[in-house]
């Protein structure tokens, strides 16, 4: 009878701890803060059997690890050695050091002609240009700079992109020609007294952008309108941008406490004209001057064949561009990259939508549930993106045997490392052992990719809540207690 006992008590025992296993997630998230939010988890392992599955096919927000979907089909369509190159086309000749005719730039897509991966040098293009330019024997010119942007159409942000968004970095124009990601930088400095105005610093610090305490009527000025105040030291900081729709009339309106610094990107309109402007003055400085006033019109890609190469720019290859967007979440970067693919692949001009559509192809040939898939953008800032983890779990799944793998996997942000998980999980068991994506928008936030178990084991995850209110650390913390769980579990 004892020993009847004993084997029911050890049944009960191992019954129980199933249970427990197989509802480990599921009872993990029911202590865990933010239960008004719905969460979604999927994790698989190396061979893509499902270990844990909460909520796996019921559709999520994505956000930013909608990202994961467009660089990976950009890798696939493209190929990680792909280059943009950009090219200054002369139309007339070389008289005596003075170039009679127009100089054409051609817009080919490239998000890169900016400082990021150029240490920092923002005019590493344009100094490029000059040196080719001066080759030549170019000192004058007497003509225009001229643009040409057929490579895109003409749509500069996505459906679903929200008006607020359309002032900053992460929500600029998506052009064939491209310069410091389509955004001014500022530099706020709350040195002065309380009541005063904070010292504003820019880039680019020359025409076309102007700072004034008033709007300039003036037709192609960026202007900055510094109307910002310093408050005392012990009060919060509060920020305030906004660029007027359609126009290049920066608001500045924060108030910034004493001794408080600050640093922002604002997106500017009309990003072709910023380019050539831009460009336009950086000749003049560094020694190639016009002797006309420079109208800045358009050539059709048609007759630019005929004329000669004056000076070109080949971008690092593609890999290094999607580690950047991957890592550091830039949409800009995404965006542009979506475009191209759809430019390359079904013809110019290129367009979101059918950069979507390859997306979703590419999706479908690699198992993806497109039926699930809901698509407005590249990188996930639009509204009306939808999906589910176990979508994202069966891409990065099907990504370990694509022949791109590697530089798809360099390109995830390392925990604690780099990337947008730079500061997260230092001190924990998950520090260097995750590579995961981020997501976040409003009441969302994401983190899918790859772990390194306690036991040494390969898991993919995808993890995500959605309608959350409050701050978005409790959620990080939540996240960084179901990581731990299965590094501990696997």
């Amino acid at each position: 009878m004892r020993k009847s006992k004993y084997v029911i008590f050890l049944f009960l025992t191992v019954l129980i701890a199933s249970e427990t296993e197989a509802q480990g997630v599921e009872q993990l998230i029911q202590t865990l803060p933010n239960q008004e939010a719905f969460w979604s988890v999927t994790v698989v392992d190396g061979n893509g059997n499902k270990l844990e599955n909460y909520n796996s096919d019921k559709l999520i927000i994505p956000a930013s690890n909608q990202k994961l979907y467009t660089l990976a089909t950009v890798l696939d369509r493209l190929g990680s050695d792909f280059r943009y190159t950009t090219n200054i086309y002369g139309d007339g000749e070389l008289v005596d050091s003075i170039w009679i005719g127009n100089l054409i730039i051609k817009g080919s897509g490239d998000p890169s002609i900016s400082g990021f991966l150029y240490e920092g040098d923002r005019y590493f293009v344009f100094k490029s240009f000059l040196e080719q330019l001066k080759a030549k024997g170019i000192k004058k010119y007497a003509g225009n700079i001229s643009k040409n942007l057929d490579y895109f159409d003409g749509q500069v942000h996505p459906v679903g992109w929200d008006w607020y968004d359309l002032t900053f970095y992460y929500g600029v124009e998506i052009a064939a020609l491209s310069f410091n990601n389509n955004a001014i930088d500022i530099e706020v400095f709350a040195e002065g007294l309380v009541g005063e105005k904070p010292t504003v610093k820019y880039f680019p610090n020359h025409y076309p952008v102007k700072l004034s305490d008033t709007i300039f009527d003036e037709i192609d000025i960026i202007s900055i309108d510094n109307q910002q105040i310093i408050i005392e030291e012990n009060k919060k900081y509060d920020e305030k941008y906004l660029r007027k729709l359609g126009s290049n009339e920066i608001y500045l309106g924060s108030k910034l406490p004493q001794g408080y610094k600050e640093e922002e990107s604002l997106s500017i309109s009309d990003a072709g004209n910023f380019f050539t402007e831009t460009f336009e003055v950086f000749l003049r400085r560094n020694g190639i001057i016009s002797e006309d006033s420079s109208l800045l019109d358009i050539q059709y890609s048609s007759v630019l064949d005929s004329y000669p190469v004056l000076a070109s720019h080949t971008s690092k290859p593609l890999s290094e561009l999607v580690k950047w967007a991957n890592k550091e979440s830039d949409n800009f970067y995404t965006e542009m990259m979506l475009k191209t693919m759809a430019a390359e692949k079904q013809g110019v001009p290129g367009t979101f939508e059918n950069g979507i559509k390859e997306v979703r192809d590419f999706l479908a040939e690699q198992g993806v549930d497109t039926n699930l898939v809901k698509m407005n953008d590249g990188s996930g800032l639009a509204m009306g993106n939808y999906t589910t983890s176990g979508n994202i779990s069966k891409l990065l799944y099907s990504m370990k045997s694509h022949h791109e793998w590697d530089v798809f996997y360099d390109s995830f942000p390392v925990a604690g490392i780099d990337g947008s998980i730079a500061h997260r999980f230092k001190g924990t068991e998950l520090y260097n052992n995750v590579r995961a994506k981020t997501g976040y928008v409003s009441g969302v936030r994401t983190l899918s990719g790859y772990m390194t178990t306690g036991s040494g084991k390969e898991i993919i995850f995808s993890i995500a809540t959605n309608h959350f209110a409050g701050k978005v650390s409790p959620v990080d913390n939540s996240h960084q207690q179901i990581l731990q769980y299965l590094y501990e579990k696997y």
